[in-house]
């Protein structure tokens, strides 16, 4: 139990905590969060542990990074439960701000990064960065934190941070956290709690493929076309199951590759049933 767990609603309220902190010469991370959490984001919360003196969780529906057909709604919201995880923890603060906090009436400045934001997941989902980056950048200004925790498994997203933080004169370090999987190698997720059991199932074809590629690239092949062809084919096999992209990517521009680097990032995103999921591995090789 955490002597000084507190729980706030306002902005104000979270800088006096921050303020207080910063005085007594600690130093402050953030873990920004929707809520629903997992074992994912309890690895986050005790890799900000592990490196801050003050931890905050934010647990935020971000509205404008929901596009109006997407579960903005149906969204999973166990605040009891999260909570006591932040509470286990041992997080000093958790941020609920409902939206009015956020986005008062009249609110209309958006942070858009460019570049790598239309690719991939941008282009599955139009204004989706531009609400992540918008909302990022607000808990940083109100909670000014030294380093802030976020999960491989949005990859794309963490690359984004990271670009605008460096554009913007952001000093906030961004510290990129390993996916965490079931034992079977589905990727933990808030949306897994959508999938019926079979989907659950057919789901672990993702991971299934990202390995595929893994292994054929680790074992000397080059053509990067050829491997996402074979990857797609083994994806497609899936019964219930509709692709977004399927792809390998340099690491950090998320450029297009013709051929083998020494890393190497895989990533896929598609729909089972009506659960839309993504996934990504690191892939190093050894070029000869």
């Amino acid at each position: 139990m955490v002597a000084n767990f507190s729980v706030v609603q306002t902005i104000s309220d979270v800088r006096s905590h921050v303020h207080s902190a910063q005085k007594q010469g600690k130093s402050v991370g953030v873990v920004p969060t929707m809520g629903a959490l997992h074992a994912g984001h309890i690895s986050l919360l005790q890799e900000a542990r592990k490196q801050s003196d003050f931890v905050i969780a934010t647990i935020f529906v971000n509205p404008t990074q929901f596009a109006p057909h997407e579960d903005l709604e149906k969204y999973p919201r166990p605040q009891e439960a999260d909570l006591q995880i932040c509470r286990d923890e041992k997080v000093d603060l958790v941020f609920m701000p409902p939206p009015a906090e956020m986005y008062p009436e009249g609110f209309s400045s958006l942070v858009d990064v460019g570049g790598i934001s239309s690719l991939l997941e941008g282009e599955h989902r139009p204004n989706h960065f531009r609400g992540v980056t918008t909302v990022v950048l607000k808990l940083f200004h109100i909670t000014s934190p030294d380093a802030a925790f976020f999960g491989q498994k949005d990859y794309q997203q963490q690359l984004l941070i990271k670009k605008m933080c460096k554009d913007l004169n952001l000093s906030t370090k961004i510290i990129t956290c390993p996916t965490l999987r079931a034992p079977d190698g589905l990727a933990l997720s808030s949306r897994n709690q959508y999938l019926s059991k079979t989907e659950r199932q057919e789901a672990l074809s993702l991971f299934q493929t990202l390995q595929f590629a893994c292994t054929t690239l680790q074992n000397g092949e080059t053509n990067i076309s050829k491997v996402i062809d074979a990857m797609k084919s083994k994806l497609a096999l899936t019964p219930n199951i509709s692709i977004d992209y399927v792809t390998i990517r340099h690491p950090e521009t998320l450029a297009e590759l013709q051929k083998t680097i020494p890393q190497m990032v895989a990533l896929v995103a598609a729909t089972v049933g009506k659960t839309r999921l993504i996934d990504n591995i690191i892939i190093s090789v050894t070029i000869q």
